[in-house]
């Protein structure tokens, strides 16, 4: 039967992101709880409530577990690192603060990319964007597509300077409910921007880490084409995030796509899903054409095993509102590339982790309780009947 030394050895190989070292090593695994019916509870000391790396923890902590003689299933919980605990892994660490993660009160991340240009993508992210928002969500849009920023224009908010709070962050701007922050904020109008490889990654760390945005429930990326600097970037500092493909049904789009999946893989994103834009026009007569081919979103969803979220049709309202800075969900609902695009939102929120109720303490008599022990949610490690 496994003991509580071969898991804590088993959990080495999960290492903090932020960190760079192993949460055995930082002290992060609070308690280990082993059933005789091969139930293991794990619970891991968290830096911040919010912290946006739990997803891994928990994906991690349970894969290494579960990989030990005689375990059954694996529970993981998490605590809050006291004060005291905290500040002795600084001094562990040799450093004055821990990081409190970027994006700590964002529920999820989501990177919209292409591969290549020219497909849609920032389109896309605008009307999802308000989509997720009319379903009741808190949602906010990054601008990452330094060299090609168009989600100020598409949200009518020009190059406006955001303000600054007292606590030196700056505040996104606020459009049709949706929170925008973008380097067109920054320059002149229509200016272009000429930065190499740092210089991005610098202005990227500050929009995530500098930018108050708050609680959101939902953070879209807009990326740049290709997968380049910006890419490995935001990989690096959003380990959380998924990655959700936008092609056209033409197999030379398709096969680009592709790239920016095995991109995705080498970096460690998870991949979502795909979105096939541009699916199909349909003339005022009904008549239908399939301009760009079709079927190539679906043999993409299909090669990389993950879901075809939905089929956007080319219509010219969703070209004619992006100009208009008011995104064609909002103007006008009943376009069938809205109502498309309504349907993708409500399948990225039936996608999203469902946060489960907090169950009831309750005090567990012992002869000798352990602080560990003294207070346990109703249910962990039940016997198998």
């Amino acid at each position: 039967m496994t003991n509580q030394e071969q898991v804590r050895k088993a959990l080495e190989v999960v290492i903090d992101p932020e960190l760079h070292r192993s949460i055995v090593e930082l002290d992060m695994v609070r308690s280990i709880d082993i059933g005789a019916n091969g139930v293991v509870d794990v619970t891991v000391s968290l830096t911040t409530p919010g912290c946006p790396i739990k997803g891994h923890f928990q994906t991690s902590v349970a894969q290494a577990v579960s990989a030990l003689d005689g375990v059954t299933h694996v529970n993981v919980y998490f605590d809050v690192l006291t004060d005291t605990q905290k500040q002795a892994l600084q001094q562990k660490l040799g450093r004055g603060s821990l990081p409190a993660g970027a994006l700590a009160q964002v529920s999820n991340v989501l990177c919209i990319g292409s591969g290549k240009g020219g497909v849609g993508k920032s389109t896309l992210t605008a009307n999802l964007a308000a989509a997720l928002t009319g379903e009741g969500k808190r949602v906010g849009i990054l601008d990452a597509d330094v060299w090609g920023y168009s989600i100020p224009r598409m949200y009518g908010l020009g190059a406006t300077r955001p303000p600054v709070s007292a606590e030196r962050k700056i505040i996104p701007l606020e459009s049709h409910g949706v929170k925008v922050m973008s380097i067109g904020f920054f320059v002149e109008e229509d200016a272009a921007v000429v930065w190499r490889g740092p210089m991005l990654h610098k202005a990227l760390t500050q929009f995530l880490q500098d930018v108050d945005w708050g609680v959101l429930d939902y953070l879209l990326v807009d990326l740049p084409p290709g997968t380049g600097d910006v890419s490995m970037t935001l990989a690096q500092l959003l380990p959380q995030a998924q990655f959700m493909i936008v092609t056209t049904p033409q197999q030379t789009a398709q096969k680009v796509a592709r790239r920016s999946a095995h991109m995705a893989h080498k970096v460690d994103l998870e991949i979502g899903g795909v979105i096939e834009n541009m699916s199909s026009f349909t003339t005022p007569s009904g008549e239908r054409f399939t301009i760009f081919g079709e079927g190539g979103g679906q043999e993409l969803a299909d090669e990389l095993d993950v879901p075809l979220l939905g089929k956007v049709p080319l219509t010219m309202p969703l070209r004619a509102q992006a100009d208009d800075g008011v995104p064609l969900v909002i103007e006008d609902p009943d376009d069938p590339a809205s109502q498309a695009i309504h349907q993708i939102a409500r399948g990225l929120i039936a996608m999203a982790p469902y946060e489960l109720p907090v169950l009831p303490l309750v005090e567990v008599a012992s002869a000798a309780p352990t602080p560990a022990e003294s207070l346990k949610p109703v249910g962990m490690s039940l016997p198998m009947a």
